[in-house]
């Protein structure tokens, strides 16, 4: 299977952990990404609260290469997954959208179509990879590691046609850390806000929210957490320690994202895993299951 890789910005910088971890587990189970020539910012920091115009043409940008290239688009960032999307599909149910759209594309070689699917990771792994061929790519059983499987608001939501999971009871990544080995937290949070988008604006309030998952999470006997965003890591792994310093505990949880952890019961180095980058120590969880060097 091919496919056009959208990365976007965090995968680039403060998620570079996430966009390792994709790769190498992806070419693992036979999946092969082309990056898209020259993608831009799909405007989920910004654009879409500015100018509406502005935030169907970003996204559409990257799609119009995808679809020059013949290749639907992977886009590992729930924020940027969304945006892209959620264009696609105003475009394609309003063609007057659609030529105003490709009007903002005059005097370059690109024409946007809509005509090409958006996917996430965790929906090719499912319904393209298999969970079967997973399984059987299995080196190192994640046995008796207890996993968080936190999705977060955006990676499920909003609601969308032909949605590869459940905006209200996600079981996606929790089918996933079973076929590694790994046994799923039954979490009643798993979709419940960590805060991270307030971390500039209102930081007591993110330490707050942040904090009432890592503490039902430790009262469920939990591991570790698994994520699926950039953002969310950035709160629950980056400012772990702030929210330490706040509530003067110690909650040393790892916080790792989905591909990190498939990529350890693959037997894939931790470092081209990424685990080396995380702000919260996973070396114990490296040391238990980290195959040789590979």
């Amino acid at each position: 299977m091919k496919i056009g890789y959208y990365p976007g910005c965090s995968l680039e910088a403060t998620a570079k952990e996430y966009d390792m971890s994709t790769r190498e587990i992806l070419k693992e189970l036979d999946v092969e990404l082309e990056e898209l020539d020259d993608w831009n910012c799909c405007g989920a920091s910004a654009a879409y609260s500015t100018d509406y115009m502005l935030s169907l043409a970003l996204p559409a940008r990257n799609i119009a290469i995808a679809e020059k290239a013949g290749l639907d688009v992977l886009a590992p960032c729930p924020e940027c997954y969304v945006r892209l999307w959620k264009t696609n599909d105003a475009a394609k149910e309003d063609p007057k959208l659609l030529e105003k759209i490709n009007k903002t594309f005059k005097g370059t070689d690109l024409e946007y179509k809509a005509s090409v699917d958006i996917r996430h990771p965790v929906d090719i792994i499912l319904n393209d990879v298999g969970l079967e061929k997973l399984k059987e790519k299995v080196k190192k059983p994640l046995t008796d590691l207890r996993v968080v499987p936190y999705y977060g608001c955006v990676l499920v939501r909003p609601p969308r046609k032909n949605s590869f999971d459940s905006a209200e009871n996600p079981t996606s990544l929790d089918k996933i850390i079973s076929t590694v080995g790994a046994t799923p937290v039954d979490f009643p949070m798993k979709t419940k806000c960590c805060g991270a988008p307030l971390i500039l604006a209102d930081e007591d309030v993110m330490i707050k929210l942040a904090d009432a998952l890592f503490s039902k999470a430790k009262e469920l006997g939990a591991d570790c957490m698994i994520t699926a965003c950039p953002l969310c890591h950035m709160g629950l792994d980056g400012k772990q320690t702030s929210i330490e310093k706040a509530y003067d505990k110690k909650i040393d949880m790892p916080v790792l994202y989905f591909t990190q952890l498939i990529g350890l019961a693959l037997g894939i180095s931790h470092k081209k895993l990424g685990l080396d980058k995380n702000l919260v120590s996973t070396s114990k969880l490296v040391k238990s299951f980290s195959a040789a060097p590979k």
